[in-house]
């Protein structure tokens, strides 16, 4: 069913040093935790699969690059809400029940980032409703290693997901 994913890693391998495989990895990290698309997973399940020996070194690169992409989509968050009332000249209303129930939850809810598609846009909206930066990157820390280290685990054969 997943053949496609392991011809894939194949031929990402065929090209692929350590060296640039972390780079690759990292690269592919950061443009995916942007609003950019992109798939790190990819990266890592091929990097993994030719170097076991990376496996720790790929988690914690990844989750760093993830972790650092994340911080650009909250600054443009931050700083669209700030170009946004400049440009228009108004209060932007943070009354909306999304707005209201994020700020509720607050930056717990960043843990959930690692989702595709809904994470980018919560770290967008945290930015725009200047949720605190510190905790925020935190959670945000919390959910993106959590789901790199299942996949480290599940490739090193640790965890079995079917």
């Amino acid at each position: 069913m997943f053949e496609w994913i392991n011809d894939l890693s194949l031929w990402l391998q065929s090209w692929m040093s350590a060296e640039a495989g972390l780079w690759g990895l990292f690269i592919s990290a950061f443009v995916s935790a942007t609003i950019l698309p992109g798939s790190s997973e990819v990266v890592m399940t091929a990097l993994v699969t030719a170097y076991p020996a990376l496996a720790w070194q790929a988690f914690g690169v990844a989750t760093a690059g993830n972790v650092l992409g994340c911080l650009l989509t909250f600054g443009m968050g931050w700083y669209g809400r700030d170009g946004y009332e400049r440009l228009r000249n108004v209060k932007v209303d943070l009354s909306s029940a999304n707005a209201q129930r994020l700020q509720r939850w607050g930056p717990p809810a960043l843990f959930l980032a690692f989702l595709p598609l809904v994470g980018d846009a919560l770290v967008l909206a945290a930015g725009w409703l200047k949720m605190p930066l510190l905790k925020s990157l935190l959670w945000i820390a919390a959910g993106k290693g959590a789901r790199y280290l299942v996949l480290v685990l599940s490739l090193l054969g640790l965890l079995q997901l079917a």
